[in-house]
């Protein structure tokens, strides 16, 4: 896997993940407290977290997979 796949993965998954983040920390924070606030710091985190580790383990997979035939 090249360097341009995984950054075009890392992308799309920090992206994905960032907007997810978002909505949950906005409806968990006007359902429980009241007020509708995001998360900012916790969104971030989780998006750059699961943007390098789920295209490295995709990759690993991958790899693997390509090896065993």
């Amino acid at each position: 896997m090249n360097i341009q796949k995984l950054l075009i993965d890392f992308v799309t998954t920090f992206v994905l993940v960032l907007a997810v983040s978002v909505i949950v920390t906005f409806l968990y924070s006007l359902i429980v407290h009241g007020a509708g606030t995001v998360d900012w710091e916790t969104s971030f985190r989780f998006a750059i977290i699961f943007g390098i580790v789920l295209p490295w383990i995709r990759a690993r997979e991958s790899k693997k997979k390509r090896n065993s035939k």
